[in-house]
């Protein structure tokens, strides 16, 4: 694929992403009611990611992670409504539901390839922990102290390692590819070598973003998920400023 079919990106200042969360924000307050079900939805999911742990602790750190992995689809509907927002409306969950109807091909690839990666990060995850864990483990407390203070310390950077080198790899394809799919005709294909291409071309812009996001989520956990109510549109919203600042898309046509 020629350079000439993928859209340019544009260069942005080191404070561009303090920007979008201001706009980000501005369009949370709008449409409040429809933003934050995209909260409530993965906070629940997150607190299943917990429960699962329960059940069978080996797949908690795949689980939980990789559900975070698939974050740029579930935050379709928040793109939707900043869209349909700029434009002048004053959408509501009706512009949520109808963004997830309508769907597209590319669009629908992209959340495969998420899922994907997020159900190869949970096997890895699983496999790590099963050839490196000598000690039964049968509970939630009894994991996270074997993996934060006993004999798990070096497995457990390992696994961050990878964790981070996988999150840096899928932040780079997705930083902008799910909005910028919602919004344009266009290939999956060049939608994600235009993301990998906004994040090359802005390294310290994109780094700061990328913190900022894990971040955020680190501050939800935290909270046992009650973050992610707000933190999950804010971001989600966030990333389609982030998008319209970020890439050149006007040569392809707008979708409907």
């Amino acid at each position: 694929m020629s350079d000439n079919h993928i859209p340019a990106a544009r260069a942005i200042g080191i404070g561009a992403p303090l920007t979008w969360l201001a706009r980000g924000w501005r369009d949370m307050l709008a449409s409040p009611l429809a933003s934050l079900l995209h909260g409530v939805l993965v906070a629940a999911g997150g607190w299943g990611a917990v429960w699962l742990g329960q059940q069978a602790w080996l797949l908690l750190p795949g689980a939980f992670s990789g559900f975070l992995l698939i974050g740029p689809i579930l935050a379709t509907g928040l793109y939707e409504l900043s869209r349909r927002r700029a434009a002048g409306a004053n959408p509501g969950v009706g512009a949520v539901v109808a963004a997830w109807r309508r769907g597209t091909r590319p669009l629908v690839g992209l959340g495969l390839l998420l899922f994907g990666a997020a159900s190869a990060w949970v096997a890895v995850s699983a496999v790590m922990f099963r050839l490196y864990v000598a000690q039964p483990i049968a509970t939630l407390e009894a994991f996270l102290r074997y993996a934060l203070a006993e004999q798990g310390t070096t497995l457990f950077w390992l696994w961050m390692l990878a964790g981070a080198l996988g999150s840096a790899l899928v932040f780079a394809v997705t930083a902008v590819s799910a909005p910028l799919l919602l919004d344009r005709r266009i290939g999956l294909a060049a939608a994600v070598l235009a993301s990998v291409r906004a994040v090359g071309d802005n390294p310290l812009p994109m780094a700061l973003w990328a913190a900022i996001i894990m971040l955020l989520t680190g501050l939800s956990m935290a909270t046992w998920m009650a973050g992610f109510l707000v933190s999950v549109p804010l971001l989600g919203h966030a990333t389609w400023h982030a998008y319209r600042d970020l890439v050149d898309a006007g040569a392809w046509p707008v979708r409907d």
